[in-house]
C-alpha cells in the first residue's frame, strides 16, 4: 500500500510520516503526473464552450497526487534528507519541469484560458476568482504559451536543465559544508569561547570520531561564536574562509561552472520570452516591476549604510590599535571586535542575553503575539503524525476553538538538513472544494540543547524565529477560495512583508519581558539590560545594511549581464568593486553558496527583504501611533495583508490595511540611516 495513493487516514489529513518509506515516492510521482496530465487533457479537449468552471476551477483541482507527493518529497528533501532523497531529486527533478512544461505549453489548454480572460468583462466573476482568471493567464504567458513550437520544445530544454542544475548547487553547499571541521587539539586555542559552546564543539567532536577533541564546522550556528569570541586570530581566518569558499575549492562539490551554465540559460530564456536579461523578465511580474526601481532602491539604502560601515570601521580599527596590536582589521575579525565595540559602547556582551532567550519561551512568546493580534491559540498535540522526534507540532484554533491549521516547528541544526531558516507548507488552505486547513512548517537551525537540556537563542535567532513565524501566519491564516491564492502565494517582493512584519514585536520591550525568562531562575530580563538591547537596537548596522546591498547587487549583476561569464571569481570581484564594498565586509553571500538565487526562487528577488521592509516599517507605524496590540489596527492587518493571500492587488491591499502607499523614510529611521 502506497500512503501517497490514498486517502490519509490521519487526524486532519496529516500525511502519514510513520508509514510513508523511499520506494513510496517515486512511483507515486509517476502515477501523480500521469493522473495529472489526463486531468489537463480532459480539461483542454472538452468540447464545451470554456467556462470558469469547467477550465479555471477545474485546473485547481488537478494534480492532487502529484501535489500529496511533492509536499512530502520537496520538504524533507530541504529539512531531513539523505542520499536516496538526493539521488532521486536529481532523478525526479527534471522530469517534474518537463511535467509542467507540458502544461503551461498546452496550446489547446491555453486558447481556453485565453478565450476566458477576452472575454473576462462578460462574464460574472467575484475579485479573487478575476484575481485567478488574471494570475492563470499571465503564469501561461510567461511560461512560453505563446511561443512557437520550436521556442516552446528548446524552453523545455532549457527548464530541464535550470531544474537539475539547481538542485546539483544545493546539495553540493550541503556536502561542502558538512565535509570541513577546523578540529582544535590544544585546549589553549580555545580561549575567550563560552564553555557552552567548547561544551558543543567537544559534543561534535565526538559525533565525527575526534574524542578529546573540539571541532567548529562552517556553519553560522558553530562558526559565530567562535568568530565572536575567540581570541585566535589566525583560527578565526581559518574558520572563516572555510565558510565563504565553499564551492569554490575546485573539488567536486564546486559550483562556478553550476552558476556560469544558469546563468546563460536564463538570458536565454528571457530573450525567447522578449525581454532584455533575466532580471527584466522577473521583475515584470513583481510590485518592483523594473530593474530600474530595484536599483533606485539600493542605491538610497546604499550611501548611508557605506558610509555607517565605514565608521564602524574605524571605532574598531582604534580598538586593535588601542590594544598594541598593529594589523588591517580584516572580514574575519569583524565579529570580535564589533563585540568589543558593543560592550564598550552599551555595557552588554550577546552571552549576557542568551540566558533569557530559550528557543521554547521565545516560541511561546511569538505565539502570545499572535494570540493578541489575531484571536488564535496553539495548542501542542503529541499525537498527531510528524516526520521526526524531535519536532514539535500544533493544532492552532480561531476564537471558537475551531482548528484552522497544523503547526511543526523543526528548529534543531543537524548536518542532513539545509543552512538557514525557512517556511514550508504540507498543505495550502482552500475551500472552494470544502474547507481544506493548511498545514505548514517553519524550519531553523538553531543551536543544540546545553548541558541542561536548553536550547539558547542570541537575539538574532530570536528574530529569525519570528521571521518565519511571520511567514507560518501569513499561511495559517489564509482565507482565500483556491490554492493557487492562498496564504505565501504572492510576489517575492511582497512575501517577506508579513515575515518581517512579525519581528517588530519581537525588538519591543513591552513584548521581551513576556518571554525573556532566565531558563534556570525564571526571572524576567532586568530592565537595565532591556534598555541597553534597546539602545543597540541599531549596532553594526553599517555592516547589516552594507553585506545585505552586496549580495543583492550581486544578483542583480548576474541577471542583468550580457556577456557570458566565463570566470564565477573575476565577475563577482568587479560587481563588487563597481558597488565600492569595503575589504573588511564580504557579501551576505559569495555567489558559489547563495542559495537564494541558484537553488531558490529568489534570482533577481534577493532584493525584496528590502523592499518589505519598506512595508513592514512603515506599516508597524499604525500599531506604534494606536499601540501594539490595537484590536481595529490589528484586524485590519488580518483582513487585508495575512489572510488575503493573494486574492486581489497586493498594493491595493497594503493601502485597504495602512490608508496609504508605504514611504521609505521609516525604513531609514528603522535602520538609523536617517
Amino acid at each position: 500500500m502506497n500512503p501517497f495513493l490514498n486517502e490519509y487516514d490521519t487526524p486532519f489529513e496529516i500525511p502519514p510520516f510513520e508509514k510513508i518509506e523511499f520506494k513510496h515516492y517515486e512511483p507515486a510521482f509517476e502515477i501523480g503526473m500521469a493522473e495529472h496530465l489526463k486531468e489537463i487533457n480532459d480539461i483542454a479537449q472538452n468540447i464545451e464552450v470554456a467556462t470558469f468552471e469547467n477550465t479555471i476551477e477545474a485546473l485547481e483541482r488537478s494534480g492532487k497526487t502529484l501535489d500529496k507527493v511533492a509536499n512530502v518529497f520537496y520538504n524533507l528533501l530541504g529539512s531531513n534528507t539523505n542520499d536516496d532523497l538526493d539521488s532521486l531529486a536529481m532523478k525526479i527533478s527534471p522530469k517534474l519541469s518537463a511535467h509542467n512544461d507540458s502544461i503551461l505549453l498546452n496550446k489547446e489548454l491555453f486558447k481556453r484560458i485565453e478565450y476566458l480572460q477576452s472575454n473576462k468583462k462578460e462574464i460574472e466573476l467575484t475579485t479573487e476568482q478575476s484575481r485567478l482568471l488574471d494570475e492563470t493567464y499571465k503564469r501561461f504567458v510567461r511560461s512560453g504559451a505563446n511561443l512557437d513550437q520550436k521556442s516552446m520544445k528548446r524552453l523545455t530544454e532549457i527548464n530541464s536543465s535550470l531544474s537539475s542544475l539547481s538542485v546539483q548547487f544545493d546539495q553540493n553547499v550541503l556536502k561542502e559544508t558538512n565535509s570541513y571541521s577546523m578540529i582544535v587539539d590544544n585546549q589553549n586555542d580555545l580561549e575567550g569561547l563560552p564553555q557552552e559552546e567548547i561544551r558543543q564543539a567537544a559534543l561534535l567532536a565526538e559525533s565525527e570520531g575526534h574524542e578529546g577533541k573540539w571541532v567548529f564546522k562552517p556553519t553560522r550556528v558553530s562558526m559565530y561564536p567562535f568568530l565572536t569570541y575567540s581570541t585566535k586570530r589566525e583560527l578565526r581566518e581559518e574558520l572563516y574562509k572555510s565558510y565563504i569558499q565553499r564551492g569554490d575549492n575546485d573539488n567536486e562539490f564546486d559550483n562556478k561552472s553550476i552558476i556560469s551554465e544558469m546563468v546563460a540559460l536564463r538570458q536565454e530564456k528571457a530573450n525567447m520570452m522578449g525581454f532584455d536579461n533575466h532580471s527584466d523578465y522577473v521583475l515584470d511580474n513583481t510590485m518592483a516591476k523594473n530593474t530600474s526601481n530595484v536599483n533606485k532602491l539600493l542605491q538610497t539604502i546604499w550611501k548611508p549604510g557605506i558610509k555607517k560601515a565605514k565608521g564602524e570601521v574605524e571605532a574598531m580599527q582604534e580598538i586593535i590599535s588601542s590594544e598594541g596590536a598593529n594589523f588591517k582589521l580584516e572580514a574575519w575579525d569583524w565579529w570580535y571586535y564589533s563585540e568589543k565595540l558593543r560592550q564598550a559602547q552599551f555595557d552588554f556582551k550577546e552571552e549576557e542575553v542568551k540566558p533569557y532567550f530559550s528557543e521554547a519561551k521565545v516560541l511561546d512568546g511569538a505565539f502570545d503575539v499572535a494570540s493578541k493580534l489575531f484571536d488564535i491559540t496553539f495548542k501542542e498535540r503529541n499525537d498527531l503524525p510528524k516526520y521526526r522526534d524531535n519536532i514539535r507540532t500544533f493544532t492552532v484554533e480561531d476564537k471558537n476553538q475551531k482548528v484552522i491549521g497544523i503547526f511543526y516547528t523543526d528548529y534543531t541544526l543537524r548536518p542532513n538538513k539545509s543552512g538557514g531558516a525557512w517556511m514550508n507548507t504540507f498543505r495550502s488552505q482552500s475551500k472552494f472544494d470544502g474547507e481544506i486547513i493548511p498545514i505548514v512548517v517553519n524550519v531553523c537551525n538553531f543551536p543544540p540543547e546545553n548541558s541542561d537540556g536548553v536550547s539558547l537563542l542570541s537575539f538574532e535567532q530570536v528574530e529569525t524565529l519570528f521571521h518565519e513565524f511571520g511567514h507560518a501566519l501569513h499561511g495559517l491564516l489564509s482565507d482565500a477560495q483556491y490554492p493557487s491564492l492562498s496564504g505565501t502565494s504572492v510576489t517575492r517582493d511582497y512575501v517577506e512583508f508579513p515575515s518581517q512584519m512579525m519581528e517588530n514585536w519581537a525588538r519591543e520591550p513591552e513584548v521581551m519581558r513576556t518571554f525573556a525568562k532566565h531558563y534556570k531562575t525564571g526571572e524576567t530580563i532586568p530592565d537595565d539590560l532591556l534598555k541597553k538591547i534597546s539602545a543597540a537596537g541599531t549596532f553594526n548596522e553599517g555592516f547589516a545594511t552594507t553585506e545585505y546591498v552586496a549580495a543583492a547587487h550581486l544578483d542583480m549583476a548576474y541577471h542583468t549581464s550580457k556577456e557570458t561569464i566565463k570566470d564565477v571569481d573575476l565577475f563577482e570581484d568587479s560587481a563588487l568593486e563597481e558597488l565600492g564594498l569595503i575589504p573588511e565586509i564580504e557579501s551576505r553571500y559569495r555567489s558559489t553558496y547563495f542559495g537564494h538565487i541558484f537553488a531558490g526562487g529568489y534570482s533577481s528577488g534577493y532584493y525584496s527583504y528590502l523592499w518589505t521592509e519598506v512595508l513592514e516599517a512603515d506599516a508597524f507605524y499604525a500599531f506604534k501611533e494606536n499601540g501594539l496590540f490595537h484590536k481595529e489596527t490589528a484586524e485590519k492587518l488580518k483582513k487585508y495583508v495575512y489572510s488575503a493571500g493573494n486574492t486581489d492587488d497586493l498594493m491595493t491591499q497594503y493601502v485597504r490595511f495602512r490608508g496609504k502607499e508605504p514611504e521609505m523614510d521609516a525604513l531609514l529611521k528603522k535602520r538609523g540611516l536617517n
